[in-house]
């Protein structure tokens, strides 16, 4: 395994810190944005234009991979980055959030995160009270039923493992239980103990299969991966610092975990709190990764409560419907302003997109249902969520991290 985590700098007063991560595919410079690649691709892009956005790192799903091709074909095609032609470092996550989502949260929108006491929930449809969940938790695993074609499966920490050895990441994750912020304290707690058990027997499964060799275990000529905890707990603060504390302590045959996943549901308002509960805990000489969040003001919050990596879906999710970020705020460029707006998304961007299309040629795609427009907006929501935590990491080597953050709220309106 070729992994090192090494801290930079640290920024004054904050659990925040500038560093590197490196794999056996090359460095990650932290904080970082890590972009989210589902089924082996960034939706609409190719790897080109993802390196030259300036991505360091992608993260695969390993639910939909496992359905669809199916990891043991992506293992002889050589593992993820053959098969995808990407020469960086890639993630995967350990299965444990398709928990969530094809559960209690099947069929009613509810998200990772809560704004204020309210649940981020679109209007309520007539049928969602009939709609299947597609999984059924139990003490070992999960059982759930392919959204693709409704056969079922069985998940346990052990297969969840193999699965990801089988995809070849550099970083993967133990297999957890991503839990409803609709919970009841009492239900986190038991899922909180489910998550703990699967950690505890993700670490041995990996262990063995790493000293099993890499031509067994592996695809072709891919390294041992390191393997990351995932501190659960929801919004509850004795929980998330019970689940930090458990998995810095965990060890197997005196080897723990290379790094940590901050996952679950946060309230929007304070998800900087709920994040130092864990990152106040957990060894800092490891890395930490937040699962699942992405929108520009949640990213610095993040940053100076200690985390160094992130991964969200929103960038591209949010650019192949209309909506991309600028240093003013959102805007929906399908909006009839934009009609003969020839200028480009940003003045002062740097994207492929801003330095060769304007908002009239690009709300033109959209109305015309012309894919070329989510391939655009993506771009650029990419590149700048990219450089806008770039930006965060060189304020933090140049002591200038709070002027950074001002200078950036003072004008950006979500």
């Amino acid at each position: 395994m070729s992994f090192k985590f090494t801290i930079t700098k640290k920024l004054a007063g904050r659990l925040g810190r500038a560093g590197s991560i490196e794999t056996s595919h090359g460095i990650i410079e932290t904080p970082a944005f890590i972009t989210v690649g589902t089924k082996a691709t960034v939706k609409s892009l190719n790897s080109d234009q993802i390196k030259d956005i300036g991505i360091q790192c992608v993260l695969a799903n390993t639910y939909h991979l496992y359905l669809q091709p199916g990891d043991e074909i992506v293992k002889k095609a050589g593992g993820l980055h053959k098969f995808m032609n990407w020469q960086g470092p890639m993630m995967t996550d350990s299965g444990g959030f398709q928990v969530f989502s094809l559960g209690v949260a099947f069929g009613k929108g509810i998200t990772k995160m809560t704004k204020g006491k309210e649940l981020l929930l679109p209007e309520s449809r007539p049928d969602d009270e009939g709609l299947a969940k597609l999984v059924k938790i139990d003490h070992d695993g999960v059982m759930f039923r392919s959204h693709l074609d409704g056969s079922a499966h069985y998940f346990t920490p052990e297969k969840s493992i193999d699965i990801q050895h089988n995809l070849g990441a550099d970083i993967i994750f133990a297999f957890d239980e991503c839990t409803s912020p609709t919970e009841s304290v009492h239900y986190q707690s038991e899922a909180l103990d489910r998550t703990h058990r699967w950690a505890k027997k993700s670490l041995e499964h990996h262990l063995k299969l790493s000293a099993e060799g890499s031509e067994k275990s592996l695809p072709p000529k891919v390294l041992v991966p390191a393997l990351f905890g995932i501190v659960q707990g929801g919004r509850h603060e004795h929980l998330r610092k019970e689940s930090a504390q458990y998995l810095a302590d965990l060890k197997v045959d005196g080897v723990g975990f290379d790094g940590f996943g901050i996952g679950g549901s946060f309230e929007k308002e304070d998800m900087g709190t709920a994040v130092a509960w864990a990152n106040e805990i957990l060894p800092e000489n490891k890395p930490r990764h937040l699962l699942g969040i992405g929108e520009p003001e949640d990213l610095f919050q993040g940053v100076e409560n200690g985390v160094d990596t992130f991964d969200c879906v929103a960038p591209t999710r949010n650019g192949r419907t209309g909506t991309v970020y600028t240093s003013a705020g959102k805007k929906h460029i399908e909006n009839a302003c934009y009609a003969d707006d020839f200028s480009p998304i940003e003045k002062d961007c740097r994207c492929y997109t801003c330095q060769n299309y304007t908002c009239a040629y690009i709300n033109h795609l959209f109305h015309a249902k012309e894919m070329l427009a989510g391939t655009l907006a993506s771009i650029h929501n990419l590149h700048f969520v990219t450089h806008l935590v770039a930006g965060m990491r060189q304020a933090i080597l140049n002591n200038t991290f709070e002027a950074y953050k001002k200078g950036f709220f003072d004008i950006y309106r979500n």
